[in-house]
């Protein structure tokens, strides 16, 4: 679609690529406005990661990387001592329930990220965001809705080879990036800092940006609540929770009333040399003495020339003195006073001037759009300004490639590939007194060189098409119709079939990618209790849009969730799904009560520095530490007997039990058996592990992970992960009924590569997938249809495999070959396989 440019001048409507997105007052900017662009000077003070700094005589200021000096020489070398040609601002997550709030700025010098809440990451692969460039984002507060992300930002950033990253906002972020080190290791390659808001502005190539520290006034004790639920009363107090002294320590050092805003101007653009008038002037144009001319001219100097004075507004247009915008989190109403009244951000309401903002995002949910002060706050913005919405009033699907998929695994069995929900706010969008504009995943608010909204990068998500795409590849409409004639063959299930029910939220490995998220599988037991099996980031998101609006009744049915080890892709969703499961409980009016944990003792390192730095976290929890569940282990004290025996009751299990497993310390696997006789074994990460067999003998269904493909063994064992056919053989070993294969590298994003040891009794995951026992017989039916369906990328993998055969004849998966392999299979220039550390 063709773009509609227009200056924002004299005209009755702004226009996009794409459509108009309503009437706006008469105004006029300087043309070109300059793109606002974020400075990368590092905090001097911050040099070192918060959990290595120690007092004593300061170190040396680190260099700059190598491609910062040589961006700044080439820039010096060609004159351009001026702001960028080209910025936009760009919206990742709308704010929607299952995608938070962030902003993604651009220039051809820098990139920023505003916000990195869970699933950042997973979008920008999948449009395509670089984040090679991304070495400083901004935090609006310390929230997990903001912040939970960014460990795995964090992880590939320095696998991207980004050497050093800087967080500005609430100083307590110093305290998170030593929480998160319990987890994902000490981060030497990357260097990370904090520059809190009591710092100087920072400046760059591209823009300065200042922090605005915002203090609202919380109702009550202060206690985290989730800002988007609607309602404003906190949580009880847990039972032995922040009480005495300590619980005053743990208040003191949270800080849940802060917010920061940010205020970022582009810096000046100089003005372009005129040349048909330089000629008319006189002035020896094409010729080596016109280049000093130019340069004191568009400096705005004026020069003589043979005996004429010529004056820079002759022969230059005007420079753009650089547009401002604002990022303006207000996330309930105990903060609206306090960011309508700030004089920070009140000098850029004004009428005129170079500090007029021309653009304002505002990250707030529509209770604190409909007040009216903050109502009237928006309208003291000059009629120019714009006015970007994010929050859950988002009907605007972020995740295209899931539902594509899903839309296509749909039609070869619709009960199995569930079609995707959306989630629709339930709150009425409020009355504004200015034009706004409602943000939708990638749309643009371009800077320079002309200011305009731009949709052309809008995804549409359309089933219709992603249904054609499918019918058009050869020969799958005929296995679909062979698929559906025979499973239709099979008996329907008996009455009380619907559980137990398994649905796999996530089935890839180390990182989230655009079709296979990381490692989450929910098991609905009964009508009225789910346990969850891994919680991996973006967990919540995948429940979001498995359930819709139903997903609040899911929620209130999980009771117990097992975390197999502490590796980032099975864990950093866990924060998000406590706070939404209580936001569902409030919002269904049930009583609160907390999650049973079933996961390593340590985990307790991350959980206490987050709950005593950030937010309230502990109360939501009952720990159950695997170690108690495995057998032969010292008898567990009182309370943990009597968590044990509450978990066993509400579930209506006989037994849940767990062992250590060959994968980094303290990772383990699980079984439990219900006291209707069927038994599940989940396998967490690991290679092939006799003492699994043992804990999940007999199983009626294996959950097993198969990383990588058979001839890769050496990766795997190098990985300490399985490979299909050894996923297989345990299944066997263990005479489990059924085995459903998850856990895949990335590098299998659509399918994994089949291997000769598949067999009617083994299946493959996918997202979304939903199974019950009585599907066991269909499952191995439906792999000709999705060979049909994925025959191209199956051909790219084994055309990968025979090359790798053809180096490495003896097929033994030597480390050389592997790596070649694994460079031919990675997605978009990123690692498959994240390397873990404990």
């Amino acid at each position: 679609m063709n773009t509609v440019r227009e200056k924002l001048g004299s005209i009755p409507l702004l226009f996009v690529k794409g459509r108009s997105l309503g009437a706006v007052p008469s105004c006029y900017f300087p043309v070109p406005r300059t793109v606002l662009q974020f400075f990368r000077t590092m905090a001097s003070n911050e040099n070192k990661t918060p959990e290595t700094r120690q007092p004593g005589p300061k170190k040396a200021k680190q260099k700059e990387p190598l491609r910062r000096v040589k961006t700044k020489e080439d820039r010096v070398r060609r004159g351009e001592g001026h702001g960028p040609s080209t910025a936009y601002v760009q919206v990742v997550g709308a704010g929607s329930r299952d995608n938070s709030a962030s902003l993604y700025v651009f220039s051809e010098y820098n990139r920023y990220l505003f916000n990195c809440g869970e699933g950042t990451q997973r979008l920008m692969q999948e449009h395509k965001l670089k984040a090679a460039r991304l070495d400083n984002i901004f935090l609006t507060r310390l929230s997990w809705e903001n912040v939970g992300g960014l460990s795995g930002m964090i992880l590939t950033l320095k696998d991207t080879g980004v050497p050093e990253c800087v967080l500005s906002g609430p100083p307590q972020l110093k305290n998170y990036l030593n929480a998160i080190k319990s987890f994902s290791g000490p981060l030497e390659d990357i260097k990370l800092s904090v520059r809190p808001y009591t710092e100087e502005a920072y400046s760059d190539e591209t823009m300065t940006v200042h922090q605005v520290p915002i203090f609202g006034h919380l109702k009550g004790d202060g206690r985290k609540f989730s800002p988007k639920s609607g309602g404003s009363s906190p949580p009880p107090s847990p039972p032995g929770g922040d009480g005495g002294e300590r619980g005053e320590k743990r208040r003191a050092t949270r800080d849940d009333s802060l917010l920061v805003s940010f205020v970022c101007k582009l810096h000046p653009k100089k003005g372009n040399f005129l040349v048909a008038q330089a000629k008319e002037l006189g002035l020896p144009v094409g010729t080596s003495a016109i280049g000093p001319l130019i340069a004191a001219l568009k400096s705005g100097r004026s020069v003589e020339y043979e005996g004429k004075e010529i004056r820079p507004e002759q022969v230059c247009t005007p420079t753009d003195p650089g547009p401002v915008f604002l990022v303006v989190e207000c996330p309930s109403e105990d903060f609206v006073e306090a960011v309508c009244t700030n004089e920070q951000l009140r000098r850029h309401q004004a009428a005129a001037g170079e500090d007029s903002a021309a653009l304002v995002a505002h990250m707030a949910p529509e209770g604190v759009l409909s007040t009216d002060q903050y109502r009237q706050w928006m309208q003291r913005f000059p009629p120019t300004t714009q006015h970007l919405i994010l929050n859950e009033q988002v009907g605007a699907v972020h995740n295209v490639r899931s539902h594509k998929i899903q839309a296509q695994l749909n039609m070869i069995h619709r009960d199995i590939f569930p079609e995707l929900q959306s989630y629709r706010s339930k709150e009425a969008a409020a009355e504004l007194l200015v034009p706004s504009v409602r943000a939708e995943c990638l749309l643009k608010f371009q800077l320079r060189p002309v200011m305009e909204w731009q949709r052309d990068a809008v995804p549409s998500c359309c089933a219709e098409d992603f249904v054609k795409e499918a019918s058009e590849v050869p020969g799958f409409l005929e296995a679909v119709e062979r698929c559906g004639k025979v499973c239709s063959t099979d008996a329907a299930p008996p009455a009380g079939a619907e559980h137990p029910e398994v649905v796999f939220l996530g089935t890839g490995s180390a990182l989230p990618m655009k079709i296979r998220n990381v490692s989450g599988t929910l098991v609905n037991i009964s009508p009225s209790q789910s346990l969850l099996l891994d919680c991996g980031e973006g967990t919540f998101g995948q429940l979001c849009r498995h359930y819709g609006d139903a997903v609040d009744e899911a929620l209130c049915k999980i009771s117990s969730v097992f975390i197999s080890h502490q590796h980032a892709d099975h864990h950093t969703g866990l924060l998000m799904l406590l706070y939404q499961r209580e936001r569902a409980l409030r919002t269904l009016g049930k009583t609160f009560s907390p999650v049973d944990l079933l996961a390593p003792g340590h985990i307790m390192n991350w959980l206490g520095q987050y709950h005593d730095y950030c937010e309230e976290i502990l109360h939501h929890i009952n720990l159950i530490p695997n170690k108690a569940l495995c057998d032969g282990s010292e008898a567990p004290g009182q309370r943990t007997s009597a968590l044990i025996q509450a978990l066993l009751k509400k579930n209506d299990l006989e037994k849940f039990q767990t062992c250590a497993v060959r994968h980094c310390k303290n990772a383990f696997a699980c079984s439990f058996t219900h006291r209707a006789g069927w038994k599940l074994a989940f396998s967490g990460d690991t290679m092939p592990c006799d003492a699994f067999v043992h804990t999940g003998k007999n199983a009626t269904l294996l959950i097993h992970e198969a990383t990588l493909e058979d001839g890769l063994e050496d990766e795997a064992v190098e990985k300490r992960h399985s490979t299909t056919s050894q996923a297989i053989g345990i299944g066997m070993r263990m005479n489990a009924d059924f085995i459903m294969l998850n856990h895949f590298s990335q590098r299998y994003a659509k399918i994994p590569l089949f291997s000769e040891d598949f067999s009617d009794r083994v299946g493959i995951s996918f997202d979304h997938m939903r199974i019950r026992f009585s599907d066991f017989k269909i499952l191995p039916r439906l792999v000709p249809a999705l060979k049909t369906l994925f025959a191209e990328e199956i051909g790219e993998m084994e055309v990968r495999r025979e090359r790798r055969e053809l180096r490495n004849p003896r097929g033994s998966g030597s480390s050389e070959a592997t790596r070649r392999d694994r460079e031919e299979a990675e997605p978009q220039g990123q690692q498959a396989k994240r390397p873990k550390t404990s």
